[in-house]
């Protein structure tokens, strides 16, 4: 068996409140780059679902910028380290790996000769930023002048080069570049009053901007760092990005507090900028980028990571890019091409699998930072359960009802029956009937361990695993609007049991533990006839295909597996190794032929990605 990936879909920029979020976009305006967790993706702005995965970090990445010839990507992690790559082949190769400062780097800029990067952050013993050659690493002067975190860095990109810094100390350093001299320090009174967030070059070099939390915006002459201008209250409030249009002309920004993006024209006789443009938006708007394309794309990044693309011309988003920025816990298949899937911080996004594009669940749904526990899909809805102690029902992309479970579920499975649902929570067992306009309880069973997870059989029998003592597996059986414990249980292994799986006739049980070991049951006797070993870390998922012959295994270890479960005792397997950074949560069959299959999964790194399996 061969297992190979066919498509990734993206996640999202990671974003925090009132904290801006860097985005790049190529010289050619075609391609953006942003961080999400360790990870730096690569998207086509045209065909979003395009993508590439560069995984190379150790550590959360903060910025990723595209030097301006293009071929490479600076990225800068929260261990003060920048890599330096190429971003213009498959392979992503390293050119040179620099650790820049002892603290998170907030940002990074090239010089135009694609040789020499600034990056900044906030470092530690009174080292913010350094100023290095791409290749080698070797210092191209100091960065001195600014006594707190530095937020934003800009090159003018024309000789003789400069360079401006933003901090947290409410100063603009203005430096002679390269190497890197401090020239003067623009601050006091007549400047910014509170930290400052983003500065900016035109491209043409004749100035550049910084904004702020005191909601100002200051114009400077590019060449000599002179104040020509300023914009009291620009925004509503605290200012976090700014970009220049290609014309050098115009510039955009955007804000946290009021929600909204600007563009502002600099008046050719006064030099002061003028607002032209507005647009409000539902969530904080916390970065924007005007792309060098001809058609004066626009495109901002919403706090719940939504990229709004925008055009001066038209009063609303031209498009809405949506998808999950936070690693994925479940996922469901839903139709042909279609899934569902919802993550660690309570947000459910349907996916259009053919096109690569997701669509938020929309309504009162479980919550922010309340981890989707379970998406369990019947011909007329969706069912969902979640960490906010909820059972509810999504209906046409709409949260319609919800019920409490009383205790935080666990898992959740259809008991063959479209009409019967088996839920786990932390304290008992429960059985709901789906048949009425909402979920309703059928029967319920405490439990006096700590349950792990579940999973029920076509046949009416429920398999629960147990870490408690000598990890378990614990058979129930419902029948007649009641739960009966049978008097058999499992040992499986020294780990707890952290998945478990009916295959779809009833016939045999899987179950996973915490060393990466799964067990392979008949359900007859309940007899074990074989253990699975090629997974090395805890076992988070495992899924039957339809036919009971293979097992597809999401793990901790960064592994998808598939193994050849009706020929367990001397079983073929295919692997796929760094499936997903950070561990796989979750796999599912989509579609199946007679020597092959497409799989879908979702992990940590919150990348859905489809696989094709040769049998």
């Amino acid at each position: 068996m061969e297992l190979t990936r066919l498509t990734t879909y993206a996640p999202q920029p990671h974003t925090e409140r009132g904290q801006s979020t860097k985005i790049s976009v190529d010289k050619k305006g075609e391609r953006i780059a942003y961080a999400c967790g360790k990870s730096v993706f690569i998207r086509s702005i045209d065909e979003p679902s395009n993508c590439k995965q560069y995984t190379e970090h150790t550590a959360n990445v903060t910025v990723a910028r595209f030097s301006p010839s293009g071929f490479y990507i600076a990225s800068g992690d929260v261990h003060g380290k920048v890599r330096v790559w190429d971003c213009s082949s498959e392979d992503m190769v390293l050119k040179s790996e620099i650790t820049v400062i002892a603290g998170p780097i907030k940002d990074l800029a090239w010089d135009a000769d694609s040789q020499r990067i600034i990056a900044v952050g906030n470092g530690q013993g009174g080292v913010f930023g350094r100023a290095v050659m791409f290749d080698s690493g070797n210092s191209v002067g100091t960065i001195t002048g600014q006594s707190r975190c530095i937020n934003s860095v800009s090159i003018r990109q024309q000789r003789p080069f400069r360079a401006a810094l933003a901090s947290d100390d409410t100063t603009v350093a203005f430096y002679n570049f390269a190497p890197a001299k401090l020239n003067t320090t623009l601050g006091g009174p007549e400047h910014h009053t509170n930290a400052v967030q983003g500065v900016a070059f035109s491209p043409d070099g004749a100035y550049f901007v910084s904004v702020g939390a005191d909601k100002k915006i200051f114009l400077f002459d590019g060449k000599e760092g002179t104040k020509i201008s300023s914009v009291e209250n620009a925004h509503g409030g605290s200012i976090l990005s700014v970009s220049w249009s290609p014309d050098s002309k115009r510039f955009v920004t955007s804000s946290a507090y009021d929600r909204t993006v600007k563009i502002w024209e600099v008046d050719v006789d006064t030099k002061t900028p003028t607002s032209i443009k507005t647009w409000t938006f539902d969530h904080q708007q916390v970065s924007v980028v005007w792309t060098p394309r001809a058609d004066d794309f626009i495109i901002s990044v919403s706090l719940n990571g939504d990229f709004n693309y925008l055009s001066p011309t038209s009063d609303t988003p031209l498009r809405v890019i949506q998808g999950h920025k936070s690693p994925i816990k479940t996922l469901s298949i839903t139709g042909t091409q279609t899934s569902i899937s919802g993550d660690f911080n309570g947000a459910i996004y349907s996916y259009d699998l053919s096109k690569g594009v997701a669509t938020s669940i929309q309504g009162s749904g479980h919550g922010e930072n309340k981890i989707i526990t379970g998406l369990i899909k019947t011909p007329r809805s969706i069912f969902s359960i979640g960490w906010d102690d909820h059972l509810r029902t999504i209906i046409d992309g709409k949260f319609t009802a919800g019920i409490a479970t009383d205790a935080q579920p666990i898992r959740a499975c259809l008991m063959g029956s479209t009409t019967t649902l088996a839920l786990l929570t932390t304290k008992e067992l429960r059985v709901y009937t789906l048949a009425g306009p909402q979920p309703s309880v059928a029967a319920s069973l405490k439990l006096d361990f700590a349950p792990t997870s579940l999973s029920a059989s076509s046949n009416g029998e429920i398999a629960v695993t147990t870490g408690e003592g000598t990890p378990s597996i614990f058979i129930y059986s419902y029948s007649s609007g009641a739960i009966t414990k049978k008097e058999q249980s499992l040992p499986i292994s020294h780990s707890v049991g952290t998945a478990l799986s009916y295959s779809p006739g009833g016939t045999h049980l899987a179950a996973g533990d915490g060393a990466g070991k799964i067990f392979i049951f008949t359900t007859n006797d309940y007899k074990k006839i074989a253990t699975l070993t090629w997974n090395t870390a805890r076992i988070e998922e495992i899924s039957w295909n339809s036919r009971g012959s293979h097992i597809a295994v999401a793990g901790l270890d960064e592994q998808i597996v598939v193994y050849e479960a009706s020929n367990a005792g001397h079983s073929k397997n295919a692997r796929m190794a760094k499936a997903h950074q950070g561990g796989v949560n979750t796999v599912k069959w989509e579609h199946e032929g007679n020597n092959e299959a497409t799989l879908v999964s979702a992990g940590a790194d919150a990348t859905v990605k489809r696989w094709k399996l040769k049998m």
